[in-house]
């Protein structure tokens, strides 16, 4: 299982929303088994600037590269990225 998680910051507070509900649109995207976008509770003050959290599961590297050749991921990434100041991705492996 491959897990992959993505940590954006907005460049205004104001868009925070705006770009949680855009990335909840990734979810429509087949390929995931599980898939989550959610706003970051600034509990730790070391993860201030990260502003929302994508996570989601694939049953192996073939799925999660379908999910990011769908249509929907690119017309995302279009909405997103102007909104957006940072972007860390990362993609694991689970160890099970």
């Amino acid at each position: 299982m491959i897990r992959h998680i993505v940590f954006f910051s907005a460049r205004r507070q104001e868009d925070v929303e705006t770009i949680r509900e855009e990335l909840s649109a990734l979810g429509k995207i087949p390929h995931s088994t599980c898939f989550e976008v959610t706003v970051n509770t600034k509990v730790d003050p070391m993860s201030d600037e990260i502003d929302i959290v994508v996570y989601a599961e694939f049953a192996d590297l073939e799925a999660l590269s379908a999910y990011k050749a769908h249509p929907v991921y690119d017309q995302t990434t279009l909405r997103v990225r102007p909104m957006r100041e940072l972007r860390y991705s990362a993609d694991v492996v689970a160890a099970r």
